[in-house]
């Protein structure tokens, strides 16, 4: 039996994130911001030959309309690879950017590839969250386990607060926080690292002259964290999913836009085209929740995802958990007792934002780049899934 190879990480790149509906992003698509990721990878390494990328396998939660069509295929090819490398789009919902990353990197650890590309990118201005046009299967009511596949994600969100005993105070406690850490984080250039600047051109008509003015402006920084938001403000926002919840647009993650792109290889790659590693992926699990509290979901996916790579939970220094809610966030913080200190230290979704298929890949090129910073050896990104799941992969800095 053939030993299964390491799988290392040689670049990892992402655009600045959007708020959706309304932010800088909002016109360009999404395979367009997925060409502008693959192309900065790619310049990341430039002693590799772009014919040696076997495929990309790119994550996207609602793949229609402008990241329809396979867009993982249809960004190689415009982001200037080969026709000769692949491409296919993949969905986990909210995991599908780090279910990219764990599909690629079995890929080499099983020997079938050499050099694989892996990403994610969403843009929830001009695709919805649920898409164009959603449809559920009607018999998901003929039982009473699945009717939770319905809920809304606010909804899930509110009933993993009543079941932890999240509260109000807690959950906007908890949002703040993402802010600061991540004003702070942005302040300090911690970003630099892993933002590739996107030119973002807006077209204004002049009534006086009856000309078009073209504005180009260099977008360096997401556009989600307030410097101004304080816990008065978060505490007079009304519930918006329940009457009498706790969950507020202030303590839920932002709608976004954006895109990520990771290269991995093998230990055969690293040598031949003289590359140097940034981290290796050492492992991946996901696993399953009632629907109704699909906020949890990390809570099971951890603990799997720590054995198979043969660390424990105190030798993590840096874990990314997706903020889609404060309550679920806290939620699972609190049940597995992880260290807050070491969750999200640069914040969270709740103020940099959440573009959905991409997030993955985008936060796994933070931890990448934290990790090799700070001088830290173990970093996880984990998140919460649509219908039930929980997904988590772990990175170690080498």
């Amino acid at each position: 039996m053939k030993q299964l190879q390491d799988v290392y990480v040689v670049a990892a790149t992402r655009t600045p994130i959007g708020k959706a509906p309304k932010g800088a992003l909002r016109q360009m698509r999404p395979d367009d911001l997925l060409v502008h990721a693959i192309a900065h990878a790619m310049k990341q390494v430039p002693s590799l030959d772009p014919a040696a990328v076997e495929d990309a396998i790119i994550g996207c939660a609602m793949p229609e309309a402008e990241q329809g069509l396979n867009v993982a295929r249809i960004a190689v090819l415009l982001a200037g690879l080969p026709c000769t490398t692949g491409g296919v789009t993949v969905n986990r919902f909210c995991a599908s950017g780090i279910t990219a990353v764990q599909m690629a990197a079995d890929r080499i650890r099983c020997g079938q590839a050499e050099v694989m590309l892996a990403g994610g990118t969403e843009s929830m201005s001009l695709v919805p969250m649920g898409g164009v046009k959603p449809s559920f299967n009607p018999h998901i009511f003929d039982r009473d386990e699945n009717v939770g596949i319905a809920y809304g994600m606010g909804m899930t969100a509110e009933k993993v607060a009543a079941q932890w005993k999240v509260s109000r105070e807690e959950q906007d406690q908890f949002a703040l926080r993402s802010h600061q850490k991540a004003i702070a984080a942005q302040q300090a250039g911690e970003f630099n690292d892993e933002i590739v600047p996107i030119d973002v051109v807006s077209k204004v008509a002049n009534l006086s002259s009856g000309e078009v003015e073209v504005k180009t402006r260099s977008m360096k920084l997401d556009e989600g964290p307030r410097a101004d938001t304080t816990l008065e403000a978060l505490a007079r926002l009304k519930p918006v999913f329940a009457a009498r919840g706790s969950v507020t647009a202030g303590n839920s993650s932002q709608t976004s836009d954006g895109a990520g792109a990771l290269l991995l290889c093998s230990e055969q790659a690293l040598k031949q085209f003289s590359l140097e590693p940034l981290a290796r992926f050492l492992s991946f699990a996901v696993k399953g929740v009632p629907p109704e509290i699909m906020g949890i979901g990390p809570k099971e996916a951890i603990p799997l995802a720590l054995r198979l790579a043969g660390i424990r939970q105190d030798d993590l220094d840096w874990i990314e958990l997706n903020e889609a809610f404060a309550a679920q966030s806290l939620a699972v913080i609190k049940d597995l007792g992880l260290d807050p200190a070491k969750v999200n230290p640069m914040g969270g979704a709740i103020a940099l934002g959440h573009p959905l298929g991409a997030t993955g890949a985008i936060r796994a090129a933070t931890v990448v780049h934290a990790l090799r910073r700070r001088k830290l050896k173990y970093g996880m990104v984990t998140m919460c899934v649509g219908t039930g799941m929980g997904a988590a992969g772990v990175f170690e800095s080498v």
